[in-house]
């Protein structure tokens, strides 16, 4: 099943996208997914039941709010290799704050009095559905609600200068996720998916989740060793080659353009690039 959110009169409401088109779950309006994958399990299933059909011409918004999001650093291969990096001998942890999320659509916004070096990062993110706290890599996977595509756009130049990464990462409008959440029953192997983004149209990254350093279920199982994940929680775990800082010369989104991210089987997310000083004007 395919579950994305919708900003319905009465706030936002999550639809489930049946054979016969988008349904109104039964969990009701004014919550999200992140809200009902936090309910106990029985009702969680209620809730998350199509229902009648979805109206048309609804904004799409996020399909969930997290209250966490887990990042990996460095876990592609050809990511490694492009940057000149080392190796990671074990996952490299940050984080994102959860007020960076937009949705499908949303416009990626660019302060330039704040960063003039703005990257994609296509990622697989997946979707926390039990609580996750010392799970053993054989057993992550149950823990697993399903998947959907992430942009962990970055400014670089705060990247770089900073000590740490989490203001890079946690721009207003940096956490692009969307369009919809799969569930896991509909992605049999997460380390067998391609990875693409486009920005204006042109290829810039294309690569494979095959190529990640840590899986998902290492990830899931490393993590949970030291802190516990939540239901609702997301995990992005990592990005391919293909960045625009390791590009000669380096390329930046720049206010104007489009970028594309995609994960086969999952879909595709579409993101304009605004300026902060137009928004506000």
């Amino acid at each position: 099943m395919r579950y994305r959110t919708l900003q319905l009169a009465g706030g936002p409401h999550v639809v489930a996208d049946a054979p016969d088109g988008p349904r109104l779950t039964a969990g009701g309006a004014d919550r999200t997914l992140s809200d009902l994958l936090a309910l106990p399990a029985a009702d969680r299933d209620a809730a998350l039941a199509p229902g009648g059909p979805a109206p048309a011409g609804a904004g799409e918004l996020a399909p969930l709010r997290p209250s966490a999001i887990v990042c990996i650093g460095l876990n592609y291969a050809d990511h490694v290799r492009e940057s000149g990096m080392e190796t990671p001998k074990r996952p490299l942890i940050f984080a994102k704050l959860p007020q960076s999320v937009i949705g499908p659509g949303e416009a990626v916004v660019i302060d330039p009095e704040v960063t003039e070096q703005v990257d994609w990062e296509v990622e697989l993110a997946v979707v926390i559905g039990e609580t996750a706290r010392n799970v053993p890599a054989e057993r992550a996977l149950e823990h697993v609600f399903g998947y959907t595509v992430g942009n962990d756009v970055s400014a670089r130049d705060l990247q770089f200068a900073d000590v740490q990464w989490v203001r890079a990462k946690s721009l207003d409008t940096f956490c692009p996720l969307g369009p919809a959440v799969v569930t896991r029953d509909e992605v049999p192997d997460p380390q067998a998916l391609a990875l693409r983004t486009r920005v204006n149209g042109e290829p810039v990254q294309d690569s494979s989740t095959s190529e990640m350093i840590f899986g998902v279920a290492e990830l899931i199982a490393f993590c949970s060793r030291s802190f516990t994940l939540r239901p609702g929680d997301v995990l992005l775990t990592g990005t391919p080659w293909g960045c625009g800082a390791f590009m000669d010369p380096p390329r930046f989104l720049a206010p104007g353009d489009t970028v594309e991210t995609e994960v086969e089987g999952v879909g595709t997310l579409v993101n304009p690039v605004r300026s902060a000083v137009a928004v506000s004007a």
